[in-house]
């Protein structure tokens, strides 16, 4: 839960300004507004990379700062619009060498979410070196090992930044599956560009220069006569079309 939060880098240029908004457990909440509108800045200062200065955030109904950092962070999992990728093998990236994962777990999960072919098709399928910053992979395969590495340290709260502008189809049809597999049932917040790949989620709030300005269904946003959410479906459907 969000209570009235206000934040800045650097005071008094608010980046959000008295947000309010919940994400009940196991329900996905989709973030959509323009580039600048304070979408990834709530990513940041959940995990307390910086300190917001004003209101509440609340896990549980415990504040996060009461949490130890290291079990704030271990019950969040991220998948972030640039994927990192260590000079290694492809099932260490995935595990990050957590001994408590194992391989059979790796391949029950990359099966479910529809990775599993993708690896085996490369030469020494889990074994595969994707060498310093994973430059053996297409920016769609990083992006579904980051995936996977999400799925499998099984994690509270799953917080997705969408990266499908500039991947083939091929691989953003297997993102959107694997999108759908691992938030299903998990508390999940979903930072949105295209708007098609979150119609299903259970809320979308929609952000404009740190403000929350319509929360809704994405049903209920559409059927509006005029809206934000409206005027940026309609666009992007339009230019889709």
């Amino acid at each position: 839960e969000f209570k009235n939060v206000q934040f800045a880098y650097q005071a008094p240029n608010w980046i959000l300004n008295d947000l309010n908004f919940t994400v009940a457990a196991g329900e996905t909440v989709a973030l959509v507004g323009p580039t600048g509108s304070g979408k990834t800045s709530i990513i940041s200062i959940l995990n307390r990379l910086y300190p917001y200065q004003a209101g509440q955030i609340l896990l549980d109904g415990v504040l996060i700062q009461d949490y130890a950092l290291d079990r704030l962070r271990a019950s969040i999992g991220v998948v972030l619009q640039d994927v990192f990728l260590f000079a290694d093998t492809i099932y260490n990236n995935i595990t990050l060498n957590n001994p408590t994962i194992s391989r059979e777990e790796v391949l029950a999960a990359a099966k479910k979410i529809g990775v599993h072919d993708f690896i085996m098709s490369l030469p020494d399928n889990y074994d595969f070196d994707v060498k310093e910053r994973g430059v053996m992979l297409s920016s769609g395969q990083r992006q579904l090992i980051a995936f996977l590495r999400a799925f499998v340290s099984n994690p509270s709260i799953l917080i997705l930044d969408e990266a499908t502008s500039s991947i083939d189809t091929y691989s953003e049809e297997l993102i959107q599956r694997a999108t759908e597999t691992i938030t299903k049932g998990r508390t999940s917040i979903v930072i949105a560009h295209r708007l098609a790949t979150i119609v299903n989620a259970d809320k979308i709030v929609v952000m404009d220069k740190g403000l929350i300005v319509e929360q809704g269904t994405h049903q209920e946003l559409v059927n509006k006569t005029t809206g934000y959410y409206k005027n940026l479906y309609d666009s992007q459907f339009s230019v889709a079309n």
